[in-house]
């Protein structure tokens, strides 16, 4: 049987920026034999120590930051201004690090002379992460570093948009003395990564990219019982109230839609503004997206770099394109941004007199494309925001943390922000409801995910 190639395009240049083989049925069984063998010496090791090697793993990732922000330019397209995602992965290590031994703690029912009752926390086992590619680094730690830490093994598949971020997590902390087995990096087709979720290869399997990826990895899981983590995408909302700062909800809000052209989980894609501040709102908002630079992602004047495949603009501009049919307005001269090729580099966009009947406010675009619609009752604001199939986060803008709370408390999402959006506190769990996926990561419920409960009743009397 012929060997399955997976290429890398660079949204830069268009050009094979690498190409890898996929690992046979037979390897990738092999691999898993490997990582279930060494999964019981590495949890048998102190707690400490685990902990102490993932922290060094991230250490020697951090003294190649310089390398790697240019080599995530060339396989995603990100500005290499903003200098990668070094800073949240250490920020996150560091903090699911300190709380460890607490999440992992014993729950103690009762310690007498009579018995020992408790719940302890196990390893599921191998944890296979399916690694998305527009924030690479950050979505892979945020599973990695807990499961390691909680004595699993782990396999990882990056997606084939950023396959040499996956061989970079392997070499640094193998040189920081993760055991090569304990962590492997693996390159596989949607085939063979199926037939292992399948036979039962895994204890958790956890999974961040598009909804169909996420019924298709529920469909190989059937049946066998395999603890499943799925973050699959939002359209979040942002909401301005009348008391909203303006200026502070502009800065937020676009930089919440613009950053990373538009390619974050919990990027800003539709926002609802009170009819008082709607106009000053929608003119602040185009000045402000005016001043972004598209272009070569390694010139240093660049703000706005290409999206990571040509298709995943075509998607936007298909979304654009519908919407100004259907009588959108589009505010921002694609003119003005010459660099616009038709191709991954896509002009950033705002649209007005839009509503929930165009794909653009109803579908994920996760491109640079915002829409902005006008309310003046709030009870039909809260309607809109929970008027899609989606729900990771709301961003929720306004003087007053009691009004706030309230319609949070209305919104259907898994985090609620006020004054500020597009953020992941590693204290806080990342979820979502309906089309967005289930499970958790990150906080103390991060390490639940990684881990079984096993219940001890110990008897000491024999009388």
């Amino acid at each position: 049987m012929m060997t399955k190639t997976i290429q890398l395009i660079s949204p830069v240049d268009g050009r094979v920026y690498l190409e890898r083989p996929a690992l046979t049925q037979d390897a990738a069984c092999a691999a898993v034999a490997r990582a279930k063998a060494a999964q019981p010496a590495w949890a048998a090791r102190p707690l400490e120590d685990r902990i102490a090697l993932v922290k060094a793993g991230v250490a020697k990732l951090a003294e190649l930051k310089e390398v790697l922000v240019g080599e995530l330019a060339w396989q995603m397209g990100r500005p290499t201004r903003y200098g990668g995602e070094f800073g949240g992965v250490a920020d996150r290590t560091t903090y699911m690090s300190d709380i460890a031994a607490t999440a992992l703690a014993p729950m103690v029912a009762e310690h007498s002379d009579r018995f020992e009752r408790r719940i302890t926390r196990e390893p599921v086992g191998v944890v296979f992460i399916i690694a998305p590619w527009n924030y690479p680094y950050l979505t892979t730690i945020n599973t990695l570093a807990p499961a390691l830490i909680a004595g699993n093994t782990v396999l990882l598949k990056h997606a084939t948009q950023t396959l040499q971020v996956g061989e970079r997590l392997a070499e640094a902390f193998h040189a920081a003395g993760v055991p090569a087995d304990v962590f492997q990096n693996v390159v596989l087709d949607h085939e063979t990564t199926e037939a292992l979720i399948a036979a039962r290869s895994f204890g958790f399997v956890n999974f961040t990219g598009s909804v169909g990826g996420g019924a298709a990895i529920e469909r190989a899981a059937a049946g066998t019982f395999t603890g499943l983590g799925l973050e699959l995408g939002g359209k979040d909302p942002g909401l301005v109230l009348p008391d909203a700062d303006l200026d502070l909800a502009v800065d937020g809000l676009m930089d919440g839609a613009m950053y990373n052209a538009g390619q974050c989980c919990c990027g800003i894609e539709r926002i609802y503004v009170h009819d008082s501040l709607y106009k000053d709102f929608v003119e602040k908002s185009v000045a402000w997206v005016g001043q972004l630079r598209l272009g070569n992602p390694f010139d240093v004047s660049t703000t706005l770099g290409p999206m990571a495949n040509r298709r995943f603009a075509a998607t936007v501009r298909a979304q654009t394109a519908e919407a100004i049919a259907a009588g959108a307005q589009a505010l921002i001269d694609p003119k003005r941004h010459p660099a616009d090729d038709g191709g991954a580099y896509l002009a950033p966009q705002i649209l007005v007199n839009v509503d929930h009947a165009m794909r653009v406010m109803r579908e994920e675009s996760f491109g640079p494309v915002v829409g902005i619609m006008p309310y003046s009752d709030e009870a039909e604001a809260i309607r809109l925001m929970n008027d899609s199939p989606y729900g990771l986060t709301a961003s929720i803008w306004t003087k007053d943390a009691d009004r706030a709370a309230a319609i949070g408390a209305r919104v259907e999402t898994g985090t609620v922000f006020m004054n500020r959006c597009d953020y992941l506190d590693p204290a806080l769990t990342w979820t979502g409801v309906k089309d967005t996926g289930r499970g958790t990561s990150l906080s103390q419920l991060g390490f639940l995910s990684v881990t079984r409960p096993k219940s001890w009743h110990l008897k000491k009397v024999t009388k």
